[in-house]
């Protein structure tokens, strides 16, 4: 299980870490590797905890340079007070620290699930955090939902828990009269992303409840159930709580799972109608039902296939930009014509592709 915690759990408005709190959330991690479970924890919470140790305004958020530095130093604080909180349980905390593109490149993502693996076969709880003393905006994840269910993926995990300052999902703002919780939701569509809040209730962290459905959706590719729970109750992984569950619809492949999960991509094939249909028929991508290509991608690179609904699959194309573009459209037996080389019959084969 992948528990993520935000930074206005775990850190009160003065900056300092609400131990009382993380005591109990460690007393419930060890209960649950005493019934057998494995457990990794998602830790937001450096950056607060350096600005305040380096004393910086806005909660080390005035620039780039000051939440890096806030980073730095808070990363060494958040490892420590794990490490105390979890010892006197009997457990071994360790720490990891990923970038994007850790977990974007395939070559790093598969290092970084065998760390992880073996950390958990060891029987530690693995504390991990984004290194946010070396991202910046163009290359973060941008908040820990989507990196808690990338996590998820990793370790093959079974669920996600997110907690937050936020019981679930709620038809519209919570804030407004009227608004109606959500318990359940079996399948993530445009009437769900409708329902969310792109605010952060405390104003410190960075993820709204866009970035938990986002975080839903890439935990239920891999198999894994998604829950959104409030941190304001102690022992918030023992107690019997109102919160959103997003169920898993299947499980998918490893390699499928990943591609699915991924958070960027360089470029995007636009399909009609037709091919979006095929897509959907377990077919693979053929140039016939592509109407636009946009980006600069090269062969192998992932990409993004949209219909005219909107996103439809994620895969690894067969062919640089400027050749998708010349067979848009274009039958599988003109393509040698057109290329002057024997070409691949798929623009994306299916084998290297993942429906959203």
């Amino acid at each position: 299980m992948i528990v993520k915690i935000g930074s206005a759990l775990l850190v009160d408005p003065e900056g300092g870490v609400r131990r009382a709190w993380l005591e109990g959330i460690a007393r419930d991690i060890a209960e649950r590797t005493v019934a057998g479970q494995q457990v990794a924890v998602v830790s937001s919470g450096a950056i607060a905890l350096g600005a305040r140790r380096l004393g910086l305004a806005k909660g080390g958020r005035a620039s780039l340079e000051d939440a890096q530095a806030a980073a730095a130093t808070g990363q060494i604080a958040l490892a420590g007070v794990w490490a105390d909180v979890l010892a006197a349980q009997g457990l071994t905390a360790a720490q990891m620290l990923v970038t994007l593109g850790d977990l974007e490149e395939r070559r790093r993502y598969l290092n970084a699930a065998a760390t992880l693996g073996r950390l958990l076969q060891l029987g530690t709880v693995p504390i991990i955090n984004e290194n946010d003393s070396v991202a910046t905006e163009e290359i973060r994840f941008g908040d820990n939902d989507r990196l808690a269910a990338r996590i998820a993926q990793a370790a093959s995990a079974q669920g996600v828990v997110l907690l937050s300052d936020i019981d679930g999902l709620y038809d519209r703002n919570p804030a407004q009269p009227g608004a109606q919780h959500i318990a359940r939701v079996e399948r993530i569509d445009a009437a769900i992303e409708a329902m969310a809040d792109r605010g952060s209730a405390s104003g410190m962290g960075s993820g709204g409840m866009v970035s938990k459905i986002a975080a839903a959706r890439i935990a239920n590719a891999a198999g894994a159930a998604l829950a959104i729970a409030s941190g304001r109750v102690e022992r918030p992984l023992s107690a019997t709580a109102r919160h959103t569950l997003f169920v898993a619809e299947r499980t998918a492949p490893a390699r499928k799972a990943w591609l699915a999960g991924g958070l960027t991509a360089a470029g995007t094939i636009h399909v009609d109608a037709g091919a979006a249909r095929a897509l959907t028929e377990g077919r693979s991508l053929l140039a016939a039902g592509v109407t636009r290509v946009e980006g600069a991608f090269a062969r192998g690179d992932l990409v993004a296939i949209a219909g005219p609904a909107g996103p439809i699959a994620r895969g690894l194309s067969e062919y640089d930009a400027a050749e998708a573009a010349r067979l848009l459209g274009r039958r599988s037996d003109e393509h040698a014509a057109l290329l002057g080389y024997a070409p691949r019959a798929a623009l994306v084969h299916r084998n290297h592709m993942a429906l959203l």
